[in-house]
């Protein structure tokens, strides 16, 4: 091979090895937004630790405070309110920066969802406050219902939240449980309604609802998070019909009740969660 020759071979190799590093690397499955969601998620699961599926079980208040390295496997969701005086625009600028860190400094970069109370208004400050769950129930009316949650998912759109821990969608059932005026009522017939015209409002706003607490959430002498052992059949005629109302209208998300149902803790009740 001739002088000649060789450096010809050379820069060819060279341009061959340029053309392969600027290749764009091919993205996992799992960030691949044409792809089906489930196939998605059983990449992403796949590639987690125990540890990181640990933390995305995992939910908690923020503030200034918050220690940084601790979200270094990612978690499920922060609570994000910075005092009594953080102004909209600073919560949003807030939650954006813990999300690019853990989108970009995170070994997955699996985005967190910031959630909030919201139960008839944004627990943030200059947030609106409406009446209580169970004065707009009294009401009987739907379309204010649906106005005030339109008006509230918009405050929480407006601060990047996406997930407000709300309805209470508990049925009434004993005037000496301290959480009754969370609820809709008695009434489950009315319960449903007001659940389901909440639960659109925000769905509809690209904010997850989260009717809770699945189920019962009052036991004998109107102890909140009590035990219970109720029929199947005051279950469903009863406790069940505000929650069917929820996920049939789009909510993406239940919260467990605290109590055990039947001898078994609402949080890990198949028949509960998974057979229902």
């Amino acid at each position: 091979m001739t002088g000649g020759q060789r450096g010809i071979w050379a820069a060819g190799l060279a341009c061959l090895l340029f053309l392969a590093a600027c290749r764009p690397t091919t993205a996992p499955p799992y960030r691949d937004p044409v792809l089906p969601v489930a196939r998605r998620v059983a990449d992403l699961l796949g590639r987690m630790t125990v540890e990181e599926k640990f933390w995305q079980l995992l939910a908690f208040p923020d503030d200034t405070t918050l220690d940084l390295d601790r979200l270094s496997h990612g978690v499920y969701g922060l609570q994000v309110r910075l005092g009594p005086t953080a102004t909209a625009r600073q919560i949003a600028a807030r939650i954006n920066d813990l999300q690019r860190r853990l989108v970009t400094g995170t070994r997955l970069g699996i985005p967190m969802i910031p959630f909030e109370e919201a139960v008839h208004g944004l627990a943030q400050a200059d947030a609106t406050m409406f009446p209580q769950a169970i004065a707009l129930a009294a009401s009987w009316d739907t379309a204010t219902m649906a106005a005030v949650a339109g008006a509230i998912a918009r405050e929480a759109r407006a601060r990047g939240i996406r997930q407000v821990l709300s309805p209470v969608a508990n049925v009434a059932t004993d005037v000496r449980w301290g959480r009754v005026e969370e609820t809709y009522g008695e009434d489950p017939w009315l319960a449903a309604r007001m659940t389901e015209t909440f639960v659109k409002a925000f769905e509809s706003a690209g904010v997850v609802a989260t009717p809770k607490h699945f189920v019962a959430n009052v036991g004998d002498g109107g102890r909140d998070s009590y035990p219970i052992g109720l029929s199947e059949r005051t279950l469903a005629e009863v406790h069940f019909p505000p929650f069917e109302a929820a996920i049939r209208t789009g909510a993406r998300s239940v919260m467990a009740a605290y109590n055990s149902v039947d001898g078994a803790p609402a949080s890990a009740n198949r028949g509960l969660l998974t057979e229902q």
